[in-house]
C-alpha cells in the first residue's frame, strides 16, 4: 500500500486534501466542480478495484473546491460484483494514508417515502446492514470490534445542513437500508424495510461507511433518490433508470457538497 500512497503523492504535488468523496451510480459528473483536476485511473494503484457497473468511472480525482484541496473517487466497487464486502478497503485505507480526515460518500437510492420523490436528495443519519455481510470479517486484531453509535459525524452532518440551506437545497434525512444486490427488492421487501424504520434502500455504502470508521475517518453521507421502492408504483425497476435520474438530483447535491467543502468550517481534528 505504502507504494500507492507514494506515486499518489508524487501525482498529487504538493495538494494536501482533508476532504475525501466517494461518487455512486450516475454521480460522476461531480467531478466536473473539482477546478484544475488529477485524475488517476484506478487501474494505475495497485489494488484498486476496477468496477464492472455501468455509470461508475473508476478513477480518482483530485484538484480543488473552492480554494479547498479534495480527492474524489469518481466509482466505487460494490459487494454484488464479485461477493467481497471488503472490495473498497485499499482505496479507502489509501485516502488515510494520504491525510483525508472526512469521508463523504454518496449513492443514488430508491425512496420509502412517498413524500420524497426521484431527484430527492436525503441526507443519510443511520443505516441498516440488512445483508449481514461485513468488511471486518476475517480482520483478526481487536480493531474489529468498531463502534458504531455514532457512525454518522455530527459536525459533519451540520455542515451539510448548513450547505443545503445557504445553496437553497432542499435535504430530506433518513435511514439507509443495504440490500446486497444486484437484483432489486421486492415489494415484500420493500414492505418490511419500511417497517423496520428505512427511508431509502441501496446497495452500497454501508460497508464504506463500516471500512471509514475501522480507520478511524469521520463520515458524511448522502443518497440520490433515482426511484420509488419496488411495489410502491407498479412500475418495474431497473439500472438505466438509476442512470437517467441520478444527474438530475446529483446537481442538487453537487451544490450542496461544493459548499459544504468549498466554504464550510475548516477540518481542525
Amino acid at each position: 500500500m505504502t507504494d500507492v500512497i507514494d506515486l499518489l503523492v508524487d501525482r498529487l504535488n504538493g495538494l494536501m486534501p482533508r476532504h475525501g468523496v466517494v461518487l455512486g451510480s450516475g454521480l460522476g459528473s461531480l467531478v466536473e466542480a473539482v477546478r484544475d483536476p488529477i485524475r488517476i485511473p484506478y487501474s494505475e494503484l495497485a489494488g484498486f478495484p476496477v468496477s464492472g457497473v455501468s455509470g461508475h468511472a473508476g478513477e480518482l480525482v483530485a484538484g480543488h473546491l473552492g480554494d479547498r484541496p479534495v480527492i474524489m473517487l469518481s466509482g466505487r466497487a460494490h459487494y454484488y460484483e464479485k461477493g467481497d464486502a471488503r472490495a473498497m478497503r485499499r482505496p479507502i485505507e489509501v485516502l488515510k494514508g494520504l491525510g483525508i480526515r472526512a469521508l463523504i460518500l454518496t449513492n443514488s437510492a430508491g425512496s420509502l417515502r412517498k413524500d420524497m420523490p426521484p431527484g430527492s436528495v436525503m441526507q443519510i443519519t443511520d443505516h441498516i446492514n440488512y445483508s449481514g455481510m461485513n468488511p471486518l470479517i476475517g480482520e483478526e486484531t481487536d480493531a474489529r470490534f468498531v463502534g458504531m453509535t455514532s457512525a454518522y459525524d455530527s459536525d459533519l452532518a451540520h455542515q451539510m445542513q448548513a450547505a443545503a440551506e445557504k445553496v437553497a437545497v432542499p435535504l430530506m434525512r433518513g435511514v439507509y437500508i443495504w440490500f446486497s444486490g444486484p437484483s432489486f427488492e421486492t415489494p415484500s421487501e420493500i414492505r418490511m424495510a419500511r417497517i423496520l424504520g428505512a427511508d431509502a434502500v441501496g446497495m452500497s455504502t454501508v460497508p464504506e461507511v463500516i471500512l471509514a470508521r475501522f480507520c478511524g475517518l469521520r463520515v458524511a453521507a448522502a443518497s440520490v433518490i433515482t426511484n420509488f421502492g419496488a411495489g410502491m408504483t407498479g412500475a418495474e425497476l431497473s439500472h438505466e433508470e438509476t442512470k437517467d435520474m441520478a444527474p438530475i438530483g446529483g446537481q442538487r447535491l453537487a451544490a450542496i457538497l461544493t459548499e459544504m467543502i468549498a466554504n464550510g468550517e475548516h477540518d481542525q481534528s
